[in-house]
C-alpha cells in the first residue's frame, strides 16, 4: 500500500507538472500573439501600398455640366412642367382656352374665387 509520503511526493510532482504546463502553454500564446503581429503588420503595409497606387492611378473626376448648372436646369424644367401642367388641366381637363391659363387676368379671377371676392 502507499504511504502517505508516497502521496505527498506524488501530489507534488504533480503540482509541478502542472505549473509547467500552464507555462509551457502561456509562452505558446505570447508566441502566437507576435506571429499575428508581425502578419498583421504586414498586411498594413500591404493595404497602404495598394491604397496609395489607387490614389495614383485614379483619374480626376471630369463633370460635363457644373453642380450649379445642374440646379438652374432643375428649376427650368420643374417650372416648364409646371406650365405643361397647368395648360393641361384648364384646356382640357377644364374645358377652357389652354392658352388663357397663362394670361394674369385668368389669376386674378382664380383668386378672386377662392377668397370670396367674387
Amino acid at each position: 500500500m502507499p504511504t502517505t509520503e508516497s502521496k505527498k511526493s506524488e501530489a507534488k510532482q504533480d503540482s509541478v507538472k502542472r505549473k509547467e504546463q500552464k507555462q509551457l502553454q502561456k509562452q505558446e500564446k505570447k508566441l502566437g500573439k507576435q506571429q499575428n503581429k508581425q502578419s498583421n503588420n504586414g498586411d498594413k503595409d500591404q493595404r497602404k501600398k495598394r491604397r496609395e497606387e489607387k490614389k495614383m492611378n485614379k483619374r480626376p473626376i471630369r463633370r460635363i455640366l457644373p453642380i450649379w448648372l445642374k440646379v438652374i436646369l432643375v428649376l427650368v424644367l420643374s417650372f416648364v412642367a409646371l406650365i405643361i401642367g397647368l395648360v393641361v388641366g384648364y384646356g382640357i381637363l377644364g374645358d377652357g382656352n389652354p392658352t388663357e391659363v397663362l394670361n394674369f387676368d385668368t389669376w386674378q379671377h382664380i383668386l378672386d374665387i377662392v377668397i370670396g371676392e367674387g
